[in-house]
């Protein structure tokens, strides 16, 4: 199963999330499908994370959604925070301690 089958019930018909979910398991995989959506390789700024962010979820809060992804080893970002990439090795469920679908 990947992200998008498992987070059926948090998308809407254009499969943007519409609700961060609160168990950590849904939560991870809301993460990852987020990620999915960054190239690997390209810098992104604060701005342009959060506008990303913003076309693919409805509940206006991408600050959360970044610092989750930051938190949890999806993005990188640079000591001064100017300078967002996604992580060259991204973490496994099994590195966050989550069994597969």
């Amino acid at each position: 199963m990947n992200s998008e089958q498992i987070l059926k019930n948090f998308l809407t018909e254009d499969k943007r999330l519409k609700a961060f979910p609160a168990r950590r398991k849904m939560k991870i995989y809301a993460l990852i499908y987020l990620t999915e959506k960054f190239e690997a390789g390209k810098e992104y700024s604060e701005k342009e994370v959060n506008a990303l962010l913003n076309e693919w979820h409805t509940f206006s809060d991408p600050a959360t959604l970044r610092r989750e992804m930051f938190d949890y080893g999806f993005l990188n970002r640079s000591r001064d925070g100017r300078v967002y990439r996604k992580s060259e090795n991204q973490p496994t469920l099994q590195d966050l301690g989550i069994q597969a679908e």
